[in-house]
């Protein structure tokens, strides 16, 4: 056989070659519900159930490992509060844990108005805004609570960080709690401010000021010729240098704690303050 020969006859029997039958489904039985199921189904029920398992996994891991952080934070005007914590790793669980450190900021008093002694153990000190929701919160909640509770301990002070981008008013309601200072006022003056019984205005700060029974023509003319818009002003910027961002802001002696905080949190550092505990 020559060896074209032997190729045709390859090539014939490799012609004659059938094909595999491809096995067909078996003919449903009447009555009976076929379901067929393809990778794609697959792929399409499993993924959106990890998706699922991820978000509640990274859940817990959340709640397990907190952020450290200061005493509080919060964003403009925020209240919400972050305790420190520090997380130890599991291999040196006999180590005793770090004590965290606690920046406090060098804030003085300044020549604005303040309650109790000078030589009080305790120094608050408040960056507000009158026209802000969360200050008014906190006046209204905590601040009589903390003068009764520790009364001649702690000297409170208030100083300006009016937010004029949402607040129009603020400003101009800082510059009117001074004009009351002229007269000795402030406190009271402060108070009208935050009970928000008007709507902030310059007739307002004029109606404040006959309520409590003051030189309504001195207020008048203390206010109109902006005299203490620089006072105002200067407060301010002294916290945004310091870094200040959100109303109110406290310092207690130095420490800062962020937003309308409960009356609990004032009480914790100030009695960890006054019995030396934090460094």
């Amino acid at each position: 056989m020559t060896k074209e020969n032997q190729s045709e006859e390859d090539f014939e029997v490799e012609s004659t070659l059938e094909e595999p039958e491809t096995p067909s489904a078996p003919e449903p039985r009447p009555g009976e519900v076929t379901i067929t199921l393809r990778r794609w189904h697959l792929y399409a029920f499993i993924m959106p159930l990890i998706f699922v398992v991820g978000l509640i996994l990274g859940f817990f891991l959340r709640g397990w490992f907190p952020v450290p952080g200061l005493f509080n934070s919060a964003s403009n005007e925020g209240t919400s509060s972050q305790q420190q914590s520090v997380v130890v790793p599991e291999s040196n669980q006999n180590l005793p844990a770090e004590t965290p450190q606690v920046v406090r900021y060098d804030v003085p008093v300044d020549d604005d108005p303040f309650l109790g002694s000078e030589d009080a153990p305790i120094t608050i000190i408040e960056f507000s805004d009158y026209e802000c929701p969360y200050c008014r919160q906190w006046h209204a909640e905590v601040y009589s609570q903390l003068l009764d509770t520790y009364g001649d301990q702690i000297r409170f002070v208030y100083r300006d960080f009016p937010l004029e981008s949402i607040h129009v008013n603020a400003k101009p309601a800082a510059e009117a709690a001074n004009c009351a200072n002229e007269q000795g006022f402030f406190w009271e003056y402060h108070d009208k401010l935050f009970s928000m019984d008007l709507e902030l205005s310059p007739e307002t700060y004029l109606e404040y000021a006959n309520q409590l029974g003051m030189d309504e023509e001195a207020f008048q003319e203390c206010f109109e010729s902006g005299r203490y818009q620089q006072e105002v002003q200067s407060d301010f910027d002294f916290a945004a240098n310091l870094g200040v961002r959100s109303t109110p802001t406290f310092f207690i002696n130095g420490i800062a704690v962020v937003g309308a905080q409960p009356f609990e949190i004032f009480q914790q550092v100030i009695e960890k303050e006054l019995a030396g505990e934090i460094p």
